[in-house]
């Protein structure tokens, strides 16, 4: 991807709200001439107003005019630098939703000295300027992308530098570490010993925890940012998509009395308490009849590998304590051991003539009884849903990464601090531990950018913003 070098001295416009028709719309402008290139176009009804003269972070009443044409009034936001959000003097107008007035504007500002701006480079400017760390920067489109109070929660902790500072914290330590093996290594010949070994190795150990607690929060913060994965199971016929039906109130899933139906997986999503759930509809689980419905099977293992909650649905009255102790085995053997948490639905309530046989087994494994063809305690299963999560939110670190880039980043830092944790305890030569010790830092630095100027990392991140952002 080619890019305009956001240092290069220019001044960048976009529309900063969304495209379309609308009550009102906003125009950005930012760069050195900001002031001046609106002051062109800009009549304030302060005839004696320059925004140039302007005092920053106020609002000016006006109309903004091609030549003699009127093309509408406005309202001007001046923001001198560095108090703007790229750092630069930046000015916002505010104008009537017109998509014909937007396109004017934009097009007086690019005549008078403007170029468009590229997706994301007020963003990009913004942290070229140390407005905000390369992960400030991308939980900015992180919060705009929200569609939950969850992912909102995640992106606007992360956007406001707690993570960053948790990073930096770890950085510090790396690089505490990097100056007392340097330091031995210009002194080698006078053998001095500038750190004791058992205090470097529990250096060592306390930053690989730090680091593997971070990498083990991204399984929690990725299902945050995108909703969270719930298969739901069983048996044919037991009432699965009749279940998903209820639970999304709609007729998402195609449901029939015929065995077999749903041959692949169906998904959608609803926001319960502010969490975002992602429900799956997967084929029942039974030998396979033709080759169509072996493949429904092996995608409901997938799902169920993918899925953070399980709901297990069988029919109630045609279940066993023992049948459904082997389910869950079965179960729990397809999870791979794996950290899931299972919930048991029984199904078709509403047929019970009386209380099932294996009821105390149901109680003691805590099983919710419904009935999904007539939506009777539904709500149990979104309140137990809600529940489990709420007690993991509590068992989780203030730092939770979510961004697969920076996932990736600190699994690379991870290995290499094993790697040098076991060197440290054979007794390396310290010229390798160094070595490695930089390369650790390297991947943390990729994560808020510090001393990263890599165009292709810069290119990858900011090319996934919006226009105007």
């Amino acid at each position: 991807m080619s890019r305009y070098n956001p240092l290069d001295g220019s001044t960048i416009c976009a529309l900063a709200s969304v495209p379309g028709t609308a009550a009102i719309a906003i125009v950005r402008v930012s760069g050195p001439e900001a002031f001046e290139i609106v002051d062109k176009v800009f009549v304030p009804v302060n005839k004696s107003l320059s925004l140039t003269n302007a005092s920053s972070h106020t609002v000016h009443y006006g109309s903004i005019f091609n030549g003699e044409a009127l093309i509408d009034e406005v309202l001007v936001n001046i923001y001198k630098r560095p108090a703007s959000y790229t750092g630069e003097n930046t000015v916002e107008i505010f104008c009537h939703g017109s998509v014909y007035i937007q396109q004017q504007i934009l097009e007086l500002l690019i005549e008078q000295g403007c170029r468009l701006a590229q997706a994301g480079e007020f963003t990009l400017r913004a942290f070229m300027n140390g407005k905000l760390d390369l992960s400030q920067a991308e939980a900015v489109a992180d919060l705009i992308a929200a569609n939950s109070k969850a992912a909102h929660n995640l992106a606007l902790k992360q956007m406001r530098g707690g993570y960053s500072k948790k990073i930096e914290e770890l950085r510090q330590k790396l690089i505490k570490f990097t100056s007392l093996i340097e330091l031995e290594l210009d002194f080698s010949e006078e053998d001095l010993e500038f750190a004791d070994r058992k205090e470097l190795q529990s250096l060592i150990h306390q930053i690989t925890q730090e680091i593997q607690a971070l990498t083990q929060s991204f399984s929690y913060g990725n299902v945050l940012k995108k909703g969270i994965p719930v298969a739901i199971i069983g048996q044919p016929n037991v009432g699965k998509s009749t279940l998903l039906n209820a639970l999304l109130n709609e007729d998402r899933a195609l449901v029939s009395a015929i065995p077999g139906t749903t041959r692949d997986a169906i998904e959608d999503t609803i926001s319960i308490e502010g969490f975002t759930f992602r429900f799956i509809d997967t084929a029942g689980l039974r030998d396979p009849e033709d080759e169509i419905e072996h493949m429904g099977i092996d995608k409901t293992y997938e799902k169920m590998e993918q899925a953070h909650i399980i709901l297990f649905v069988f029919d109630i009255h045609d279940m066993t304590a023992d049948i459904l102790s082997e389910n869950l085995s079965e179960i729990e053997k397809l999870c791979h051991g794996k950290d899931k948490t299972i919930i048991l639905v029984g199904n078709k309530s509403d047929l019970l003539i009386e209380t099932p046989a294996y009821f105390k087994t149901l109680v003691e494994k805590q099983a919710i009884y419904v009935s999904a063809k007539r939506k009777k305690n539904i709500n149990m299963i979104l309140e137990r849903l809600t529940e489990i999560v709420r007690l993991k939110e509590d068992q989780i670190p203030d730092s939770i990464v979510s961004n697969s880039r920076h996932y990736e980043a600190l699994t690379k830092s991870y290995q290499i601090v094993q790697d040098i944790a076991a060197l440290l305890q054979s007794g390396t030569s310290h010229e390798l531990l160094a070595a490695d010790m930089r390369r650790a830092l390297y991947y943390l630095s990729e994560i808020t950018g510090v001393q990263i100027n890599n165009e292709d990392i810069l290119d990858e991140i900011f090319s996934n913003f919006c226009i105007g952002k």
